[in-house]
C-alpha cells in the first residue's frame, strides 16, 4: 500500500516543506584591522605611492628621465611590431610615404602642373610629403596614446608621459629608413629631363639637425594632443580635417609665396598673410629640410629660419610637457 510521500518520491517530486523558508543571510562586513592613518604610515614606510597622483614637476622629470631605456625599448618594439603581420613587413614603413608622394607628384606635378615654376617639383613634393607625414602621424599617434588605455593606466604606476614620448620615438625609428629613400629619390629626380640636377653638398650634413628639431617639436605636439583628446575624446574625430588644412596651408605640395602674390588683397594684407604662413612651425621645418637637400634659389639657407625652428621646437615641447603634466592625475580616471 503506497502513501503520498512514497508516491511523490517515486515520481521524482520533492515533498513540500512545511513552514516559511528562511532567506540566506549576508556575510558579515569586512572591517579593516588598521585605521586609515596607520595604512598611510605603512605605505610611506615601504615606499608605496598612490596611483593617479600628480607628483611635483621636478620629481616627475627625474622619474621620466630614469625610464629612458624603457621608452627606447618600447618605441623600437612598437615600430617593429607595427607591420610584422604583413607579408612585406617593415618594408611598408618605406612604401607608404613613397606611394603617397607618387600620388601627389602625379596629380599636382604632372597632371595639374602647379609646380612648373619650381626647378625640381619632384624633389619639392617628395620632401614635403615625407616630412609632413611624420608630423601628421605624431599628432594622430599622440592623440591615441592615452585614450583607450584605461586598464593599463589603472594597473601600473609610471609617468604617463612615457606613452606619447614612445609613440613619437617609434615614428622617428620608422622615419630614418624612409629619409634614406627620400634622399635617393631627390638625387634621381635630377636625371629626369626638365628637372634640376641635384648634388650632394655639405648642407646635407644639417639634415639630422633639422630632423632632431622636428622630433622635439612633434613630441610637444603629441603631449598636447594626448591631454586634449583624453579630456575631450570627440576632438579625435576632427584631427584628420585639421591636418588636411594644415597640409595645404604649409606648402607641402606647392610653394605658398607665389600664390599669395596672386591674391587680390592689399600689399599690407599680403605681408601679414605671407608672414603667418611662412613662419608657422610646419612651414619652417619644411623649409629647413628642403634647404638642406636642394639648391633652389627660392630656398636659400637662412639663419633666421634655423633660429625659428629651434625656437618652435623648444617652445612647443615645454608647453606640451607642462600641459600634459598638469593632467597627470586624470589619465585613466575620466
Amino acid at each position: 500500500m503506497s502513501t503520498p510521500t512514497t508516491d511523490a518520491a517515486a515520481a521524482g517530486v520533492r515533498p513540500a516543506r512545511s513552514g516559511p523558508r528562511k532567506a540566506p543571510q549576508p556575510p558579515q562586513p569586512l572591517v579593516p584591522e588598521t585605521t586609515s592613518a596607520e595604512r598611510i604610515a605603512l605605505a610611506e614606510q615601504y615606499g608605496l605611492r598612490r596611483l593617479n597622483v600628480r607628483p611635483p614637476l621636478g620629481e616627475y622629470i627625474r622619474d621620466l628621465a630614469g625610464r629612458w631605456n624603457f621608452i627606447r625599448v618600447l618605441a623600437t618594439s612598437t615600430a617593429y611590431a607595427k607591420n610584422q603581420s604583413n607579408y612585406l613587413g617593415q618594408l611598408w614603413a618605406v612604401l607608404n610615404p613613397i606611394l603617397n608622394a607618387a600620388v601627389y607628384v602625379l596629380i599636382f606635378g604632372v597632371l595639374l602642373g602647379v609646380n612648373r615654376h619650381v626647378d625640381n617639383s619632384i624633389a619639392f613634393i617628395v620632401i614635403g610629403v615625407f616630412i609632413f607625414r611624420f608630423i601628421e602621424s605624431s599628432v594622430t599617434g599622440g592623440a591615441k596614446s592615452i585614450s583607450g588605455k584605461t586598464q593599463l593606466l589603472r594597473s601600473l604606476h609610471f609617468p604617463r608621459a612615457v606613452l606619447p614620448m614612445s609613440t613619437v620615438l617609434s615614428l622617428l625609428a620608422t622615419l630614418v629608413p624612409a629619409l634614406a629613400v627620400m634622399c635617393v629619390i631627390v638625387l634621381l629626380s635630377g636625371f629626369i629631363p626638365g628637372y634640376q640636377m641635384m648634388t650632394i653638398t655639405w648642407w646635407w650634413l644639417l639634415l639630422p639637425a633639422a630632423v632632431t628639431l622636428l622630433w622635439i617639436f612633434n613630441t610637444g605636439l603629441a603631449f598636447i594632443m594626448a591631454r586634449v583628446v583624453a579630456t575631450t575624446p570627440d576632438l579625435d574625430n576632427i584631427i584628420g580635417f585639421v591636418m588636411r588644412v594644415v597640409m595645404y596651408g604649409s606648402g607641402v605640395i606647392f610653394p605658398l609665396a607665389l600664390y599669395i602674390d596672386r591674391m587680390e588683397i592689399s600689399e599690407g594684407a599680403k605681408a601679414v598673410v605671407g608672414g603667418v604662413l611662412e613662419y608657422q612651425p610646419v612651414a619652417v621645418f619644411l623649409y629647413l629640410v628642403r634647404s638642406c637637400l636642394t639648391q633652389e634659389e627660392t630656398i636659400p639657407q637662412s639663419g633666421l629660419m634655423w633660429a625659428l625652428g629651434a625656437g618652435w621646437a623648444v617652445l612647443v615641447f615645454v608647453i606640451g610637457f607642462v600641459v600634459f603634466w598638469r593632467g597627470e592625475e586624470r589619465y585613466g580616471r575620466d
